[in-house]
């Protein structure tokens, strides 16, 4: 089986941090990157063995590119994707895939009118140990999850004319930090039949820290999300028989670990390894799809996107946050 010839468009810290976690993984190549800055591309290019190209439509009509990862940041997701479809080429769309519900369902349509593979870039879902939580909770192996408290959150030091805090670029803590928490939960309780929240805003209407009640059948759960605090960025699953605990950084575990109500702790591991710090087994379970010949994953699916993006729109109006953007309908 021939390799599969990857394609970065962007230059930023998490294309960087791909490319590198690519290196780790079976079968992968990076072919190309696109940058709309000819130094950029060059530079990135340089450092990981690739073509370097002076702009997004150059990446995406590469014949040598197989697939191409979009690492733009949020409010420009789906303009990427869109060229790399009209390309013909299948996206892994970095996560958020979009700013709101309407950018979402446009994209996802897109990609089905193309017939072409589209995954959101939830790399946390793709982990070996999230993997085999989540499968022995559905097994019920660890008794019924009856709740789950789960935190991402740290100083984010940068200036205030920077993403992090622009609301035009999809600044704030619930697209960057807490949509791993409410990722989660959705993994291991199922999606949420209500979310209450909370926040503070900064001066600009971007929310700093963000607070969520979820109600999820007969199962609770209680999610942060921090910009402004080293927070804990644990997570915890409470179940009928005892608890499952993750570790800091909980959205990339190493291992997780079974405390019956009864007896000693067990520790969790995945079925298969950790490639790279886990963003290579996105990259894998991408490549997975492709030769399979699938146009989602199941892991990611869209529904599940949508679903999350759908509920992510619904805090925001509850605290009072919004984006240029949000009166986008699906075309």
């Amino acid at each position: 089986m021939s390799d599969t010839r990857w394609g970065i468009l962007a230059t930023g810290r998490i294309a960087h941090d791909f490319a590198t976690n690519l290196r780790e993984v079976p079968g992968a190549r990076l072919a190309a990157v696109g940058s709309r800055s000819r130094e950029s591309a060059e530079a990135f290019a340089e450092e990981f063995g690739a073509r370097a190209h002076a702009s997004y439509d150059d990446l995406v009509a590469d014949p040598d590119v197989d697939v191409v990862y979009v690492a733009t940041p949020h409010a420009f997701h789906l303009e990427g994707a869109r060229m790399a479809f009209a390309a013909g080429k299948p996206v892994l769309c970095e996560k958020p895939l979009t700013l709101n519900l309407g950018e979402a369902e446009a994209m996802v349509e897109a990609a089905r009118q193309a017939g072409l593979f589209l995954m959101e870039a939830m790399w946390m879902a793709c982990n070996p140990v999230i993997r085999a939580v989540r499968d022995g909770l559905r097994e019920g192996r660890f008794g019924e999850p009856r709740q789950v408290h789960a935190d991402l959150g740290f100083v984010v030091r940068q200036p205030p004319t920077s993403r992090m805090f622009n609301p035009a670029l999809g600044g704030g803590a619930l697209l960057d930090m807490g949509i791993y928490p409410l990722t989660f939960a959705h993994l291991m309780l199922g999606p949420a039949d209500t979310l209450v929240a909370s926040a503070t805003l900064s001066d600009q209407g971007v929310d700093l820290d963000v607070a969520l009640a979820g109600h999820h059948g007969d199962a609770v759960s209680a999610l942060t999300a921090s910009m402004t605090s080293n927070s804990p960025r644990t997570a915890t699953i409470a179940t009928t028989e005892g608890r499952i605990d993750l570790p800091r950084s909980f959205h990339a575990p190493a291992y997780a670990t079974w405390t019956p109500e009864y007896g000693d702790p067990e520790r969790i591991d995945g079925l298969e390894p950790i490639l790279g710090t886990g963003l290579g087994n996105e990259a894998a379970h991408v490549q997975e799809c492709l030769h399979a010949g699938r146009l989602e994953s199941p892991l990611v699916p869209h529904d599940q996107t949508l679903t999350l993006i759908r509920q992510m729109d619904d805090v925001r109006r509850q605290i009072g946050v919004s984006y240029a953007s949000d009166q986008l309908r699906r075309s």
